[in-house]
Formats: C-alpha cells, structure tokens, sequence
C-alpha cells in the first residue's frame, strides 16, 4: 500500500507548526487534541491507531498522562504513520523509498529546494555568487507547498561543513576574467534599488514573518540578473552591496518562516555578495546572523568560531555599533556553555563600545542597535543563566528586559514581543505567577502584532509552565490563550 495514503493523518495536518511543536517536544496532550480538532479522528480511532486503550487515550488528551515509553513512541509513529524525524525517530521502515508511489517521488524530487553545499578551499569570486544567487531564487519563487514542507525539515549544515568553506570571507575577492560591459543601470536606478532594499529591511525589522520574502526573493533575482551583464565598476560595487542587503533581509525572512537551511543558503548568499562589494561591516553583520542561527539551534561552539571570522575579517571596518554587536553575540554563546564571567566580561565590551557610537554614523542597517537593543539582548542572556540557576540570575534578566521593554521604539514589534515571553519566563522561574500570568497576556498580545514563527516557537516555551496549575483560573485563561495562539 501506498505510504503516503495509508496513514490515516493528511500532509495537510502533518505540515501544521503547532502539531510538528508539539510532537518535537513529545507533548501528546497537544498532538492528540490537535489530531482530533483537525484530523477528524475520534479517541477511539487514535486508540486502536496506536495500539493503546481508550481509557489511556483520554487520561492523555486530559493531561493526566504522558507517553514516555519509547515503544510507545514509536507505535504513535506508525499508527498514525508521523515520520520518524518529527518524534526524534530514525526513518520508520513504512517510510521507504520503495513503498513510495514512483510518480510522486518523481513530482517531490523535482520540487525539493535545493541546497548550496560549498566545498572548502574554492576562491570566492563574483561570478560564483552571482550565479548561486540566481539559482537559489529561481528556485525558491517556483516552490510550491510540498517543497516548502521538505524546506522546513531541512538540515542546516553545522561544524567543520559549515565553517571550512567560510574561510574565503578573509582572503580578498578572486577576479575573474574581464567581460564586456553590456549594462546599463546607471546611478539612478541603483538608487532605488538601495531605497527597496532598505524599506524591505524596515518592514522586516518592525512586523517579522515571511509574508514579504517573495517579493524580496524576487528583487534579490533581478539584482542578479542585473549583475549578469557586467555593469560598470561603479555600478557593480553598489549592486552587490544591495544583493548583501537583500540576501540578509530574505535570510531573516526565511528564518522567521521556518525555512532554516534555505536561510543559511541566503546568508551564504549574502555574505559571499558583501566580499563582493567590499562591504566588510555588512559581512560581519550576517555572520553574526548566522552565528544566531547557530544559537537557536543549540551549537554555541559553531556560533563562537562564526562571531570570530566575523571580528577577524572586519577589524578596521566595522563601527562600534557593529562591534557591540559582535560582542553580544559572542556573550550569547558564552552563557550558552556556562561561562558566566566570560558573558559578563563579553557584555561589558559590548556596553562600552555602544559608548562610542555617534547617530548618523554608521549604516543604516545597524541603527537598530542601541541601549534598548543591548539590553533586550543581554536580559535574553541573563535568562539563558536563569534557566539553570533561577535564583542567581532571574531578576538580573528581568531588570535588562524591563528597560528594553521602556526604551524601544515602537517599530520593533517583533523585539517587544520576544522581550514580553522573556520578561514571563523570568516570572514564572521566580514563582510570581500573579506577575507571570499578566505578563503572559502581554506576549500574546504583541505575539498577535507580528508574523513571526521565531516569536511562536518562544511563546510555546512559556506553555510548560502553566502546566500544573489548573487550580488557578488566571493560570487557565492564559494557558487557553497561548494555546489559541499558537494552533491558529
């Protein structure tokens, strides 16, 4: 029988964020209850699917239990054939390639995004990136729903295959060989590109999500198509630094979709383009990108060695914005393997350098950064700290947060939005749920602000800790809006 078919839940179920979050962190209260709301199944049939009695099936759905067996586990996969990846399983043997239909494996083959693997040791030359950036656009604009499903489950490349090949930022651009100068963009037009470049980045910074990153991708194509026919010198300088800017804005953007490794493959993108356009400060500001990336997906060392290039091949270049930038990040990382003194002597250096900074003087894509930036981000630390030893660093998270939340500008609703979960948490670790409870509402108000699946993923960490407290009707009203929130 055909794999695909033979499941009882539809891909339609299985490509929902909340159900994959949910399976992710085993939590089949949630699974089992979006099952039955979406896909139709009764307790019964998940019971007879799964191989369990109809009395454990609703002690689970209650959250009166939890599965926890791993044989268990995997009888949840294949009676309701979930693919192995999604439940922390290997491939199920159901899964097979020759149990699957050949005219679909055809039809996914040819829709699957493909990915840019760089071997190390390649010179890093113009025409390379212009060409990667016209293939992975060209894909990217034609992919259709099951792609974008096979995108989201993607790995990223970490370690030894991700940094080797990112040596080429601190050797100078190879030249290629001369051609023609057919172009004809002249100043003017370059102008207005700069212009969609950073009213993209803006729209980025102050709602989040995806619900642009087409027509990013899209404008990130034609700069490339524009690059292809050699424009003056002049000319090309600029026209890379916008395709730096907008691989960068389409990284985020990818990234906020849920579309992990074909972020890495606009940062790649983006950084090879500011080597490029001799943007060495943009160049360190997407390797910091990625080394965030790195962080979120737990590999502080990847994120360490990535911070490093980034000060390494711009010291000279960057601002001090920039390079308080690169500190916090560094810090992130610090904190993410425990070395608290070194967080703190990391943060430090950041505040200092922010000391330096005169408005007006460096690009406009890091003006962002400023107090209110720097103590979302440190707060954000401290939290990190929090989580393993509440009672040393809990307030300390929550003062940074509470000033970031008093300073920002009103255009960075992403960033209040995660300031809020974060300012929850701290709550919650501290056991002042009347505080927590309030400040929960709050996240999920500003959550509504933004499109952002990065602000939905941090707002599902605050849902453990309302488990467990059902006789606090406060407690139930914002556990029921965090989970309105995140099924919708």
């Amino acid at each position: 029988m055909n794999a695909k078919s033979a499941g009882p839940l539809t891909s339609e179920i299985l490509d929902r964020d909340d159900l994959r979050r949910a399976l992710a962190e085993h939590d089949f209260t949630a699974a089992f209850g979006l099952i039955k709301k979406y896909g139709g199944l009764s307790q019964n049939k998940i019971a007879a699917a799964c191989q369990l009695t109809p009395g454990k099936v609703s002690n689970i759905v209650s959250g009166q239990q939890q599965i926890t067996s791993f044989e268990v586990i995997c009888r949840v996969s294949d009676g309701l054939h979930i693919p192995g990846h999604m439940l922390g399983l290997a491939r199920r043997p159901w899964e097979q390639s020759g149990e699957d239909d050949a005219g679909d494996q055809d039809t996914d083959r040819a829709a699957d995004p493909p990915t840019e693997d760089e071997p190390a040791g390649v010179p890093w030359s113009r025409g390379a990136v212009v060409s990667m950036a016209a293939r992975v656009t060209r894909s990217d604009l034609v992919m259709d729903r099951r792609a974008a499903s096979r995108a989201i489950v993607a790995v990223v490349a970490t370690g030894a295959g991700l940094l080797d090949p990112l040596e080429g930022w601190l050797q100078p651009a190879a030249v290629g060989e001369s051609q023609p100068l057919r172009g004809r963009l002249g100043k003017a037009e370059v102008a207005e590109l700069e212009t969609t470049a950073r009213a993209f980045r803006a729209w980025d910074h102050k709602f989040g999500g995806g619900l642009r990153r087409k027509a990013v991708v899209g404008q990130l194509n034609e700069v490339a198509a524009a690059l292809e026919e050699h424009q003056r010198p002049e000319i090309e300088e600029r026209l890379y630094r916008v395709m730096a800017q907008l691989a960068g804005t389409a990284a985020t953007m990818a990234w906020d979709s849920g579309l992990q490794r074909r972020a890495q493959d606009y940062y790649r993108i983006a950084l090879r383009a500011a080597h490029a356009g001799g943007d060495l400060a943009f160049g360190a500001n997407v390797l910091a990108g990625m080394a965030r990336q790195m962080l979120y997906r737990d590999r502080p060392h990847d994120a360490l060695d990535l911070v490093r290039l980034a000060q390494d091949g711009s010291r000279g270049h960057a601002g001090p914005r920039v390079r308080a930038m690169l500190h916090t990040r560094e810090a992130w990382a610090l904190a993410a393997t425990g070395r608290s003194a070194a967080f703190g002597r990391a943060t430090a250096q950041a505040a200092e350098e922010l000391t330096n900074a005169v408005p007006g003087e460096e690009p406009y894509w890091i003006a962002y950064f400023d107090e209110a930036e720097l103590a979302g981000v440190t707060g954000g630390r401290f939290l990190d700290l929090a989580r393993k030893d509440p009672h040393a660093h809990a307030e300390s998270a929550a003062d940074a947060i509470r000033t970031a939340i008093a300073t920002r500008g009103a255009d960075a609703r992403r960033s209040h939005a995660l300031d809020w979960i974060g300012l929850a948490e701290c709550s919650f670790l501290q056991g002042d749920l009347t505080e927590a409870v309030g400040q929960t509402h709050r996240a999920v108000e500003a959550a509504q602000e933004t499109q952002s699946s990065r602000v939905r993923t941090q707002l599902g960490s605050l849902y453990p800790y309302t488990v467990g407290h059902s006789a606090s009707p406060a407690v139930r009203e914002a556990r029921d809006r965090l989970r309105g929130l995140l099924a919708s």
